[in-house]
């Protein structure tokens, strides 16, 4: 493994710590799950999961410094241990871990420009969360403009059986995936949760997802639009 700065600058260094901090507390959630498990004795005083930049973790009692060096993790993870079921418990950290981790990216991050944080999250968010590799979720893949046809080339327009009709490639397969891959998809309009027997229609623009009634877009209007762009992209006045 590259040596990690002891004071991350640039996107790569900052990216680099971050994953090596995750690499450890995903070891204590996992392989090391019994260790961690026995070190959150409940009647130690508060304690909290540390990930360090060389890949190990700790169990400590939080740094002393005000302010601290860097963000906390959660604090007293140790107190809830007997009184929760050991899955549930495990998952709480593991979000509570992932919270930590963004902090600190972020805070080491804080003199990136705009593009820099960006291209920061963006690698962030191609590694599965602790949460995640936790509790054994397969992260919810979106599709790329050339899988989805999603942009202008040929927009996937979902109907009330569930299939996406404008896309010659993906309307054998899509039907088996579209539940699994749209199962955490809200309405950009109503907030509502994805439904394979409701009609809806995907924004070209800034790609969220609408039910058709809540847009006013029928099957049969939606056949004829070569870009759809939401009432929210039109308002901005998106290209």
């Amino acid at each position: 493994m590259a040596s990690i700065p002891s004071n991350p600058r640039t996107v790569e260094e900052i990216f680099k710590d971050y994953s090596a901090r995750r690499a450890g507390i995903v070891r204590a959630l996992t392989d090391d799950v019994d260790e961690f498990y026995g070190l959150c004795d409940p009647e130690k005083e508060n304690l909290c999961l540390y990930g360090h930049s060389n890949e190990t973790w700790e169990v400590n009692l939080p740094a002393e410094e005000v302010p601290p060096e860097l963000p906390e993790p959660a604090l007293g993870i140790n107190f809830a241990r007997d009184g929760m079921n050991r899955r549930d418990w495990l998952s709480l950290i593991a979000v509570h871990s992932d919270c930590w981790l963004l902090s600190v990216a972020f805070y080491l991050g804080a003199r990136l420009n705009r593009n820099e944080r960006k291209r920061l999250f963006s690698l962030v968010n191609d590694l599965p969360t602790v949460f995640e590799v936790v509790t054994e979720r397969k992260p919810v893949r979106e599709k790329t403009n050339a899988e989805s046809g999603n942009k202008s080339r040929g927009s996937t327009k979902r109907y009330s059986d569930g299939q996406a009709k404008s896309n010659p490639k993906l309307a054998d397969e899509s039907y088996e995936e579209d539940e699994d891959e749209h199962s955490e998809t809200l309405c950009g309009s109503c907030g509502g949760n994805y439904s394979a027997d409701e009609f809806w229609i995907g924004c070209d623009i800034c790609e969220r997802w609408y039910h058709g009634k809540c847009v006013k877009i029928t099957p049969a209007k939606a056949e004829n639009i070569k870009q759809y762009k939401c009432p929210s992209c039109i308002k901005r006045g998106r290209q």
